[in-house]
């Protein structure tokens, strides 16, 4: 009779670590009421900041109300591409607005989908075009969104470069070549929990050739949850898994994943590092 294999584990951070959620979208309906257990969770497992994501005005209103309300939680402005069809002088106007506040740290997430085409490209190239100059304007880094439409996405991006501010390419789906295309612009790689997929061969290869100092972590919170979450809600405390397969693909303590990961989404947003007790 065949042995039932005992299930590992789950990683957990040493004592003093920490990760930062780096993409989540606290606002949605996903979380409702358990809002504050989910941010309280996340703390209990080392996630100590979360980044929560403007999709349009409403929700960057909301992200910006977040951040007033709950200590360690950050907001970012933008219209997703979505959205772009429906983006109009008077939003960029309220995106601009909102992005005085204190807690804002970015601008996105913003950029192309076409694969599913909510928006007509040309209004999604149009809408994207915008923000990068938008964000420029206002001093602030940009958090990418690109699925199945990498070669306007980065014709775009060249297009805006530099960026003084930097950016990250959220939810990373690219290979080894468009990951080095990403790094060439100055940008962080974002992971997200798809690495701890078996069918992710694609974005474990390219955690393996990305340089530490360039990877940052997110959950993409509700969606995209890790193994063994699969399926389920995702929420910033499932962080850890994302982190603990970084380390098992980089051959490093998990430990040193988190500090590098923290320190490069200090350094992308300009947070102040936490203050050891």
């Amino acid at each position: 009779m065949k042995k039932k294999r005992r299930p590992s584990a789950p990683p957990s951070l040493p004592r003093g670590c920490e990760l930062i959620d780096s993409h989540c979208h606290l606002d949605m309906d996903a979380y409702g009421d358990e809002l504050d257990a989910v941010i309280a969770r996340a703390r209990d497992a080392g996630v100590g900041r979360i980044v929560t994501i403007g999709i349009d005005t409403a929700s960057s209103g909301q992200a910006v109300r977040l951040a007033e309300s709950h200590p360690g939680i950050y907001a970012t402005v933008g219209i997703h591409p979505h959205d772009a069809a429906r983006a109009g002088e008077s939003d960029f106007s309220e995106l601009a607005a909102l992005a005085s506040h204190p807690g804002v740290v970015a601008y996105g997430e913003i950029g192309l989908d076409y694969a599913k085409l909510y928006s007509p490209p040309e209004e999604q190239r149009r809408v994207f075009a915008r923000q990068l100059g938008l964000a420029r304007e206002l001093d602030l880094p940009v958090i990418i969104h690109d699925r199945d439409a990498h070669g306007d996405t980065m014709h775009l991006l060249r297009k805006a470069s530099p960026f003084a501010r930097g950016g990250v390419m959220h939810c990373f789906s690219g290979d080894t070549g468009l990951a080095g295309q990403v790094l060439d612009l100055g940008f962080y790689i974002s992971i997200p929990g798809i690495v701890t997929f078996k069918n992710a061969a694609e974005l474990q290869q390219v955690v393996r050739e990305v340089p530490m100092e360039r990877i940052i972590l997110e959950t993409d919170g509700p969606f995209l949850s890790p193994v063994p979450f699969r399926g389920k809600r995702n929420e910033p405390a499932f962080l850890v898994y994302t982190a603990a397969k970084v380390a098992e693909l980089k051959g490093l303590p998990l430990e040193e994943v988190a500090r590098l990961t923290t320190e490069n989404t200090e350094t992308l947003f300009r947070l102040p590092p936490t203050v050891s007790p």
